[in-house]
């Protein structure tokens, strides 16, 4: 008796005890009163968990641009640049973030960068002068890059405050604070 007593307060303070359940942190960005798509919106939690091995991404080579034009990445990933174009290119970075060069490389062919850093990356190819993306590296699982409308999710974010940051191309990262069981946000540059 004193141990099934024992066992039902023990169930009783878990439960009670128990974190709140994860938010899906959906938002729109806007540049004054223009949404604007492309802008990379993360939320800093410190000790959370983390995927040891982050998913793959993609930056595509095809009719001499690339696809994304912002590709946002965690900490650890390892991007693919697959050539999907019809000519040669020669993808690299030499400003902020991670720097490489691929090297000329013909179609057909895949080449691969690890980004280890937190940060953003200018990518162009020596080639095809044209040819701009970002890739955002972030030391977070919880990102997203906002669609055409300006809109994003960020899924399974854990209950609480949390710094968070966003980045647009052509603008400046700006840094705010999410609000404990909000599931909106509004990110708006000046």
């Amino acid at each position: 008796m004193i141990v099934r007593a024992l066992v039902l307060v023990l169930v009783a303070t878990a439960t009670l005890t128990a974190a709140p359940a994860p938010i899906d942190l959906t938002g729109q960005a806007w540049a004054g009163d223009k949404p604007v798509a492309d802008a990379v919106v993360w939320v800093d939690v410190p000790g959370a968990p983390r995927p040891a091995h982050p998913a793959p991404a993609v930056l595509e080579q095809r009719d001499e641009q690339f696809t994304p034009r912002v590709l946002a990445v965690q900490v650890g990933t390892r991007v693919e640049f697959p050539n999907d174009d019809r000519v040669f290119h020669n993808v690299f970075s030499f400003h902020d973030g991670k720097r490489f060069d691929l090297g000329l490389y013909p179609v057909g062919t895949v080449k691969y960068v690890p980004f280890d850093q937190p940060g953003l990356s200018r990518i162009f190819c020596n080639i095809h002068p044209q040819m701009a993306a970002y890739v955002m590296a972030v030391d977070t699982p919880f990102f997203a890059v906002t669609d055409a409308s300006g809109r994003f999710a960020i899924h399974d974010l854990p209950s609480g405050d949390h710094p968070f940051h966003a980045w647009r191309p052509g603008g400046t990262t700006i840094d705010g604070t999410t609000t404990d069981g909000a599931s909106e946000l509004e990110v708006r540059w000046p």
